[in-house]
Order: C-alpha cells, then sequence, then structure tokens
C-alpha cells in the first residue's frame, strides 16, 4: 500500500510550487489522472503580475485587484498574495527562470485589463505557463514521485481527518494512498461548460471530492469567462490572450464597430466580466465579434502561440481580424481554506483553483492565476515543513459509501449544455432552478455519502463529480440575489451593496443535509 509524507492531487504550478517547497524533507507523491503537463498553468498563455517596478507599487496592485474582484476579496488574503507574489517571482528569477527581456536585458513588462500599470511578466511570448511548469518540474528532486495517469476517485476520511485517496491506475486497479497530509491542487471545473480555456481534464474532481469528504466550499456562483476565445465554425478552439488587447488589438463587430468604447474607463482592457458580457450582449444580437490585431506589430513573434494556432484553423493573420468569444476560464471560488490551504477537514489541504481564500473575490484580476498557484504553494509547503500535527495513516474500507449497478448517468454534453444555457454569463432564477431540479435527478444519494469506487469506471466517477460542482455552483447562484462580477442574474441584474448580499455562502453536504427534505426523489433546499 502506497504511502507518502505528503499527496498531492495535481500538477500545476501550485502543486509544483508546494512540492518544490517540501522536497528536501518530505517524501512527496503527485498523482495527475493524465500527463504531468496537463494542466491549466500549462495552458496559461498570459503571464504572472507583481508589482517589481520601481514606478509600481503592492498597493496598487492590491488595488486593482480589490476593484476588478467587486470588493468581495478577502483583503489580508489580497494583500499577501501581491507582498508575497512580488517576492516568490524575485526568487524564480534567482533559481534561473527567464522572464522575457528587451535587448538592453530589462524586463518586459505588459499590461492587462484592469491594471493600471504595466506590470504583467512573459515567458516565450505567451507561453509563461508552460516555461514556468517546464522549469518548475526541473527543479525537483528525487523525494518527489510523479505518477501519471491515475485518477484520484474519492478520499479517506476517518473521524474526520484525511488519511489519503482512492485512485484508479493506468491498468484499471484500484489504489489506496495514505498520507499525513493530502493536497488537492486539482484545479477548478472549466469542463462543465461547452465552451471553455481549460484542459479536458478538468472537470471539478477536486470539488466535488472535498464536498463527499465533508468540506466547506465557498463562493461557487463566481465563474469567469475568458473574453476571447478563438471561434472556429460555432466552436471554441483555443485561448487569444488578453495581453494582445493589452499590446493594442481591439473589439469589433463584423460591421467594424468598436463596441467596448463607452462600455469602461478601460475600454477594451476592462475588466473580464464586462467585457465577456459585452461580447455576448453582441452576439445575442446577432453579430459576429472579432479582435482587430491591425495595429500589433510583429504579431507572430511577440505571439507564437496564439500565431500557431490561428494558423493551424485556417485564420489569416494579415487580414488582422481574428474571431472570439467568451468561454469558461477560471473559478473564484472553491474549497474554503485559510491562508495556508487548511480546509475544515483535518490534514486536507487546498491549493490553486481547487482552493478558495479569497483573494479574487467575484471576478479575478488578469494574471493573478499563475500568481496564486506560486504563492498559496510555497506558502502550503513551508507550513506542512513547520507542522507538528501528524495523521495516523489508518484508513476505513468502502462499506457506507454508495454503490449500484443499475445508476443512470446523463451523459457529458448534456451537463456541459444545461450549465452552458442556464448557469453561464447569465443566469435567471428560472433557469436556475430547472438546472437545479435536473441534476437532483442524478444525484441523490450520491452527493451525501461517499461512492464506492469500484463501481464507477473513471468516465462515470468524472460526471458524478461534473454534477456535483455544476449543482454546487447553480445552488449558490440562486441564492445570491445580485450581479457581483463573475455572477450575473438578469433578474438582479446590479450589484447590491447591503451587507448581508456581500457575505459568503458557504456549502457543505452536512449543511445542506440538515436542510433537506426528500419530496417524490426531488431535493428540494430550504435556506436560512
Amino acid at each position: 500500500m502506497p504511502q507518502a509524507d505528503v499527496i498531492i492531487i495535481g500538477s500545476g504550478i501550485a502543486a509544483l510550487s508546494a512540492a518544490f517547497q517540501l522536497q528536501f524533507s518530505k517524501k512527496v507523491t503527485i498523482l495527475t489522472k493524465s500527463n504531468k503537463y496537463d494542466s491549466n498553468s500549462m495552458l496559461a498563455q498570459g503571464g504572472i503580475a507583481a508589482a517589481i517596478d520601481t514606478n509600481d507599487s503592492w498597493q496598487g496592485h492590491f488595488e486593482d485587484t480589490i476593484e476588478a474582484g467587486c470588493h468581495h476579496n478577502d483583503s489580508n488574503a489580497a494583500e499577501l498574495l501581491v507582498k508575497q507574489g512580488a517576492e516568490e517571482v524575485l526568487a524564480l528569477i534567482r533559481s534561473g527562470f527567464s522572464f522575457d527581456q528587451d535587448p538592453e536585458g530589462n524586463l518586459l513588462l505588459g499590461q492587462e485589463g484592469a491594471h493600471r500599470f504595466s506590470r504583467i511578466l512573459h515567458a516565450g511570448g505567451d507561453a509563461t505557463g508552460k516555461a514556468v511548469i517546464h522549469f518548475l518540474l526541473s527543479q525537483l528532486n528525487h523525494n518527489v514521485e510523479i505518477i501519471e495517469d491515475e485518477m484520484a476517485l474519492d478520499l479517506i476520511i476517518s473521524d474526520g481527518t484525511c488519511k489519503g485517496v482512492y485512485t484508479r491506475n493506468s491498468t484499471g486497479d484500484i489504489q489506496t494512498h495514505l498520507a499525513q497530509h493530502s493536497v488537492l491542487a486539482a484545479g477548478g471545473c472549466g469542463g462543465l461548460y461547452l465552451h471553455t480555456s481549460n484542459s479536458n481534464t478538468i472537470t471539478g474532481d477536486g470539488l466535488a471530492m472535498a464536498f463527499r469528504a465533508g468540506a466547506i466550499l465557498t463562493d461557487m456562483e463566481f465563474t469567469q469567462f475568458h473574453p476571447t476565445m478563438l471561434l472556429i465554425d460555432g466552436e471554441c478552439v483555443g485561448l487569444i490572450s488578453e495581453a494582445v488587447r493589452g499590446e493594442g488589438a481591439f473589439l469589433q463587430n463584423e460591421d467594424g464597430d468598436a463596441f467596448m468604447e463607452g462600455v469602461h474607463a478601460f475600454g477594451d482592457l476592462a475588466p473580464r466580466d464586462i467585457v465577456a458580457r459585452t461580447i455576448f450582449s453582441q452576439m445575442k444580437n446577432g453579430h459576429r465579434v472579432f479582435l482587430n490585431i491591425t495595429s500589433i506589430q510583429n504579431f507572430e513573434s511577440r505571439f507564437p502561440t496564439i500565431s500557431a494556432m490561428c494558423k493551424k484553423h485556417g485564420v489569416c493573420l494579415k487580414e488582422g481580424l481574428i474571431p472570439v468569444s467568451p468561454g469558461m476560464h477560471f473559478l473564484m471560488g472553491g474549497i474554503k481554506t485559510d491562508l495556508v490551504g487548511k480546509t475544515s477537514i483535518r490534514h486536507l489541504f487546498a491549493i490553486g483553483e481547487a482552493a478558495c481564500t479569497g483573494v479574487h473575490g467575484a471576478n479575478r484580476l488578469a494574471s493573478n492565476s499563475l500568481l496564486e498557484g506560486l504563492v498559496f504553494g510555497s506558502r502550503l509547503g513551508i507550513h506542512i515543513l513547520n507542522s507538528s500535527d501528524f495523521a495516523v495513516t489508518e484508513h476505513e474500507e468502502l462499506s457506507g459509501r454508495f454503490s449500484t449497478s443499475e445508476f443512470i448517468l446523463p451523459s457529458k454534453q448534456e451537463i456541459q449544455w444545461m450549465m452552458t444555457n442556464y448557469a453561464a454569463i447569465e443566469r435567471s432564477e428560472a433557469g436556475l432552478i430547472h438546472t437545479k431540479c435536473w441534476f437532483e435527478k442524478f444525484l441523490h444519494p450520491i452527493s451525501f455519502w461517499g461512492i464506492n469506487v469500484n463501481d464507477f469506471t473513471n468516465s462515470e466517477v468524472e460526471k458524478i463529480n461534473m454534477m456535483t460542482a455544476g449543482w454546487l455552483i447553480v445552488i449558490s447562484a440562486l441564492r445570491r440575489t445580485e450581479s457581483r462580477g463573475g455572477h450575473f442574474r438578469t433578474d438582479y441584474p446590479h450589484k447590491d451593496d447591503r451587507q448581508w448580499l456581500k457575505k459568503k455562502f458557504l456549502l457543505s453536504k452536512d449543511d445542506i443535509q440538515s436542510n433537506l427534505q426528500n419530496r417524490s426523489g426531488v431535493m428540494e433546499i430550504e435556506y436560512t
């Protein structure tokens, strides 16, 4: 039975940042359901935001983070992010990582949406995430074992303590991994939607496992849609980084109207929620939307990844117009943690997009995601190194978990269709209630009991996870009767500054189950 000091589920920047800190005195196992390069971090074209210029300040970065987050942020978390973030970036450089520089050797600092200062560092033009992941992997020693193609299925919980995780390996065998500390770094839930910038492995697995284990989740209603996904024949096929607009590109429709003018003081560099909704409105009115790149000199050398993607799909860059559409990009909410990654379950931690420290508020500021992974991954690693609290690595059997051989699940496409149509850029009470009831036809009672992992295939577990995460988003969106950041209610189109709406809505299976009535097989949740 495999044992480690620390198990990390996921292989993105947060996972690797934690492993980097732990490797010198802890045995670390990293589990990933695909290969170690398959993560949202690898796909991150944008850069890392950090106030390292002498004319910039952490206060300015902090204010931009709070403003973009619609003042829903945890201010302590946001201040920690921008202060320690600059330190982490400088530490990366001292370790030998190279950010893009001008011919004189000065760091190139770009500007992106909702930033009032040029503070975005890039590597490889538009391949920052890929460069950082490869660098961090190269820095890991023999104490870190990376197991690929092994899917985490359910957490092992006993007496309120996490003891490890059940997985299925590449040969189909169930594995029991025990550890003193378990870390969920499995990303968000972009795969719940038809159009997403996320890796196809990101299906809410960490969120759903945490919920089944009894952990508290929060802010699940806040979902960010990136405004500019490459749109080909009605399908989003890749991301067009916000850095393109930072270099001077602008949005227009097929009539040539630059429709962001007058919408926001920052124009095309307005916060992502505003740009995405404006594009969505154009498309609802029958317009096609393009990113006009004619003002950017040397576009192909500045954005090699984007250029190659456009050429692959037949987009002629010389014409200067790239067809775009919004796509699901980032979950601001997630598993509730403190500032070192502790969840409400002993010895279970969460970092990266799977976690919610409150740092992003209702809408993440551009290029704060890789920064978050570096900062909070590092903080978690240091916390565990200094911890004297150890779990006893005994585990329970699978008895008492939900098991059936006649369980009907919808297809992934059906789940994605429901979320895209009723719980995406715009929501309404009627659509959310419809989606909630649809999920509840399938979910009960899986959401409240652990699953018997022997009785479900990986694909079935993935769909259960998608439904669980989607259901949590929907019931959270029903609770928040206002529009704020990434959560827009057409029936409550304006932000409500009443204090009770600024609070975070906490979700756990114990809390929900205590308000649960089973009526004709449909879960009816009463909120207090």
